[in-house]
């Protein structure tokens, strides 16, 4: 009896701890913060401005990476402002 009941304690504990992190309300981030600007709207602002200077560290050449060496060598990421390095480090131990 004791079993089954610290049974039935610990799965109620689960249920109520799942359910008490559901909502109805959507998560509104900018609602804290109402003039909080995105990436996307300052790079908007920034149109005459120098280029950023990016440094990407890649662990190693892979084919899945072959969208990005296809924007690279098309210009795409000198197009949106963003001078791009691409260095190879070569993994973690």
């Amino acid at each position: 009896m004791k079993k089954n009941f610290i049974s039935l304690l610990f799965v109620s504990a689960i249920t109520v701890g799942l359910l008490s992190a559901c909502s109805s309300a959507p998560a509104d981030d900018n609602a804290t913060n109402p003039k909080a600007e995105t990436v996307t709207s300052q790079a908007n602002h920034d149109t005459n401005s120098s280029p950023v200077s990016v440094t990407l560290n890649e662990v190693a050449h892979s084919i899945f990476y072959a969208p990005q060496y296809v924007a690279i060598e098309n210009g795409y990421f000198a197009d949106e402002g963003i001078n791009l390095t691409l260095v190879t480090g070569f993994g973690a131990v």
